[in-house]
């Protein structure tokens, strides 16, 4: 059996390997919002030879966080309030069509027991006298879960991709701003209203309804709007945010 049989694609391994490293520096800040991206350093800081790191900038710019610069090569994009709110409501309609299609398939009882479960996690996070930041981190790897999860129940891989694909723009993703969310005075009443409507996807969903599963996973997705509305109110810094160093919010002084 061939190295490339055993192991894959070295190439692709190496294209692989830059565009995750890359992505990380521009989540952290290494990268800035209008930064100018050189190929020569990532060769220098990701060991890669300089096909690869092309091909790892092409992906980048696929995903959205880079574009092209006029002088050739590509700068980090900078998003503005409305490219984040376009991107919660594209995942807010997938997700919404997700349940949708789980809500037509009649799902039974075994096949709702993990997104069940899930739910009665938060619930109790939720029902905690005080929450602090461990809380609200339980609170978004369930999260993540739930939604991964209900993405599955479609049985959809064409919707599962487009999913995937929406949220490789970190502030796109269902638990964007809930860390950012723990610092507002009204942290726990979203936390609970999310957590109603996690409830009311998972009931419609066994009950077979699928318009109403349709509806509220549109509108659930709107509390992320209502974060960083809050967040840019206040002006308050977006480090808590994976990649909200590229957000340039100009409805700050609203």
């Amino acid at each position: 059996m061939s190295r490339l049989t055993r192991n894959g694609d070295p190439r692709a391994a190496q294209t692989l390997k830059a565009q995750l490293r890359l992505r990380q520096m521009i989540l952290d800040g290494e990268l800035s919002a209008g930064e100018r991206v050189p190929e020569l350093m990532l060769v220098e800081r990701t060991g890669v030879s300089r096909t690869p790191i092309r091909a790892a900038l092409l992906r980048l710019a696929e995903e959205g966080l880079l574009e092209p610069a006029d002088s050739g090569g590509f700068v980090v994009r900078a998003f503005d309030e409305a490219d984040v709110y376009d991107a919660i409501d594209v995942r807010g309609m997938l997700e919404g069509a997700a349940a949708r299609r789980a809500a037509q398939r009649r799902p039974s009882r075994a096949d709702l027991s993990d997104l069940r479960d899930c739910v009665g996690a938060m619930d109790a996070i939720v029902a905690r006298r005080t929450l602090g930041v461990e809380q609200f981190l339980d609170f978004v790897r369930l999260n993540e879960r739930y939604h991964a999860l209900l993405v599955g129940l479609a049985h959809s891989p064409v919707l599962t991709r487009a999913v995937e694909r929406i949220v490789t723009l970190p502030f796109a993703s269902p638990s964007a701003f809930v860390m950012a969310q723990s610092e507002l005075a009204d942290a726990r009443r979203i936390l609970t209203l999310s957590q109603e409507q996690h409830r009311a996807i998972l009931e419609a969903l066994a009950a077979g309804a699928n318009e109403r599963a349709e509806s509220v996973a549109r509108e659930h997705s709107n509390l992320a709007k209502h974060n960083l509305h809050a967040a840019a109110k206040r002006d308050a810094p977006l480090d808590k945010i994976a990649g909200g160093n590229l957000i340039r919010l100009r409805m700050a002084a609203v």
